[in-house]
């Protein structure tokens, strides 16, 4: 993900979500509307997100040093956490207890007219930071579909933005019919309910959010087309015949390291092998640019089954 593209997507959110939890607040003021408040708490949520991941790339570009020989690429994933946590904790959890508390103790609606108008506003606001969202996604997708793209993104800034986005969407819908059926039927049922599926939803997109960065942290590899690339590149020089081991792993969206132990000609001189090692780092970085921390091990190769003692020439002490 470039880091420009996934600024701009998080920039339109901070100062729609911004703008208008504001509005909410003073259309929640203004109405007592359960449904209003839940989605003012809502983007107030979120705009503290879309700075926690601002302030997760900042400080990703820290260089590596002692302490973190690696450099601090992962810190982007930690705030993605805590961005979900959040969602979690503070958009959820507060939206049902607001809903739950209304149902016990419900109250009439005043000046209506004033959280509709701004709920109207609200969805052609979130629905400009969704459309700057998927326009900086689309080129990343490479023939992906959206749940996929979500998934399997090794950047968590994009598809944070994505799902906290529709979530904004979905929920506005939730509020909008919430407060017009207590305005059509008087009854603030309506409003509680709204409320609730609210706070649901937060969870749900919370939960969601926590499974993948949680995947990220705990480190992933590199994709299965990357993979493929990476063997090809290994291969394709007549330095070795045989990849033994190989392994990957992101130490941060833009940094994937590869560890692999090849097998080499026996019979090579030292300063060979070493020339042959830098051609293979040099076609794994051209296959795969994000490879940018590599080491190979060079080895022999031992058949296993031909180095492994036949069955019957296994003696067994005590039965000789």
């Amino acid at each position: 993900m470039s880091a420009s593209g996934g600024n701009k997507a998080i920039l339109a959110a901070f100062a729609a979500n911004l703008g208008i939890a504001l509005t909410k607040f003073v259309a929640w003021a203004l109405s007592g509307s359960s449904s209003m408040l839940a989605e003012a708490v809502h983007s107030t949520a979120d705009s503290g997100n879309q700075l926690l991941l601002l302030l997760g790339g900042r400080k990703a570009k820290k260089r590596a040093d002692l302490e973190h020989p690696f450099g601090y690429g992962r810190e982007r994933y930690v705030y993605a956490f805590v961005v979900s946590i959040i969602l979690f904790s503070i958009g959820g959890v507060f939206s049902l207890y607001e809903g739950f508390a209304k149902l016990q103790h419900p109250h009439e609606l005043t000046n209506a007219w004033l959280p509709l108008l701004v709920l109207v506003i609200a969805i052609g606001l979130e629905s400009f930071s969704l459309r700057t969202a998927i326009k900086e996604s689309n080129p990343l997708r490479n023939g992906q579909t959206w749940v996929q793209f979500v998934r399997r993104a090794k950047a968590p800034e994009l598809p944070v933005v994505l799902l906290e986005d529709v979530a904004a969407l979905i929920g506005l819908v939730f509020a909008l019919l919430g407060v017009s059926l207590t305005v059509i039927t008087g009854n603030p049922l309506w409003d509680a309910l709204g409320t609730i599926a609210i706070g649901a939803l937060l969870v749900l997109v919370a939960v969601i959010l926590g499974i993948e960065t949680k995947s990220l942290l705990v480190g992933e590899g590199a994709s299965t087309a990357d993979l493929d690339a990476i063997e090809a590149a290994i291969l394709a020089g007549p330095e070795t015949k045989r990849i033994i081991h190989l392994k990957t792993l992101y130490l941060g969206p833009d940094e994937l390291m590869v560890a692999a132990k090849l097998a080499f000609d026996g019979s090579s001189r030292f300063a060979d092998v070493a020339l042959s090692i830098n051609q293979v780092e040099a076609r794994i970085r051209s296959a795969v640019p994000l490879a940018r921390v590599i080491y190979i091990e060079p080895d022999i190769y031992v058949d296993p089954a031909a180095a492994a003692p036949p069955t019957d020439a296994i003696v067994i002490k005590g039965l000789e």
